[in-house]
């Protein structure tokens, strides 16, 4: 190698390392300041910003009242980014998110459509309670969550960039509620269930949540400050161990590909997309936690929110009492 090459592979180092620094301070600020906000989630809170940081679309499972809602209104405060929320509802069309063509009327008589923008043209689309929506009006978001474009009578509109949707979801037992489809819950970096606080984290929520003030976001990154630490993701190392890690526990999830005592419970499991979900998550889960490499803990915590809304147990199973997050802990413990 030349000295040339040689300065400028010295020079690109360099320069990661510095965009790495800064992508520290800016994250940890972040973190920070959701903690101030949001109360006894710490767990909910990490997945949520590792889902934004790598680039992905969350998925928050949890019965009403939980702060599902309020927690993707800070994020989009203290992440800087122009958010906007729609409120799914049985009578909801795929037209009032994604806008519509309206025909209007010059003041020379002639006449031509004009493309209205919906809510989804927004960095971040909070879809609350997604799946009392329609089918047919769930699916409106399936290209805009892949192709970050949306295609409205034959004509192509990109959506702002960034572009997340965090998605809030009712348990499927409640009354009045929709399973997403398969093809759309693929399209989600992870699933994140928000469970109910512990007695410290709930007696804090009561005291500070309803007093005469109330503790308010503040914004600690801009949008070009996230998608500067999203390429930063990218570019961070993944030794081979975690590589083969990744790829072990994906196709173990699968029938026919890992072991029979297990995989004979699961009817459908994980595609490549979750492979590389699993990849940029432990990569973003890193950087949040101060790191800039990626470790087997790292896939161990996020086995069960990447992988579980991607497989589906037999009839046989289910009867068994057997569940998807038990078979994925089986799966994580064998990483070692």
């Amino acid at each position: 190698m030349s000295a040339g090459q040689d300065n400028n592979a010295l020079s690109m180092e360099a320069g990661i390392a510095r965009a790495a620094e800064l992508a520290l301070e800016r994250v940890a600020a972040a973190r920070a300041a959701i903690g101030a906000v949001i109360f006894g989630q710490e767990h909910v809170v990490e997945q949520a910003l590792v889902t934004l940081i790598a680039g992905g679309h969350g998925l928050l499972v949890g019965v009403p009242g939980l702060a599902k809602t309020k927690l993707v209104e800070t994020l989009g405060t203290v992440l800087g980014l122009d958010a906007r929320r729609v409120q799914f509802t049985p009578d909801l069309m795929p037209a009032d998110i994604l806008g519509s063509e309206i025909m209007e009327e010059s003041d020379g008589g002639k006449r031509a459509f004009r493309f209205v923008h919906g809510p989804i043209f927004a960095q971040l689309l909070m879809a609350d309670e997604i799946n009392r929506a329609s089918p047919r009006t769930q699916s409106a978001l399936l290209q805009s969550m892949q192709e970050h474009h949306v295609t409205v009578a034959g004509e192509r509109h990109d959506l702002p960039k960034p572009f997340h949707v965090l998605a809030t979801q009712n348990p499927l037992e409640q009354e009045g509620t929709y399973p997403l489809p398969e093809a759309q819950l693929d399209r989600f970096l992870m699933q994140i269930d928000v469970l109910y606080p512990d007695r410290k984290a709930e007696r804090r929520i009561l005291i500070e949540t309803t007093g005469e003030t109330e503790a308010a976001a503040k914004a600690a990154m801009t949008a070009d400050d996230l998608m500067a630490t999203q390429r930063l993701v990218r570019r961070l190392p993944v030794g081979d161990s975690v590589v083969d890690a990744i790829l072990n526990l994906v196709r173990a999830a699968r029938p026919g590909d890992g072991d029979a005592a297990i995989t004979k419970h699961i009817s459908w499991g994980p595609g490549p997309r979750a492979a590389q979900s699993l990849m940029l998550a432990s990569r973003a889960r890193a950087l949040v936690d101060g790191r800039l490499a990626p470790s087997l803990d790292d896939l161990r915590a996020l086995a069960g929110p990447v992988l579980k809304h991607r497989m589906a147990l037999t009839f046989a199973a289910r009867a068994e009492g057997e569940t998807v997050t038990g078979i994925i802990q089986r799966l994580a413990d064998r990483l070692g």
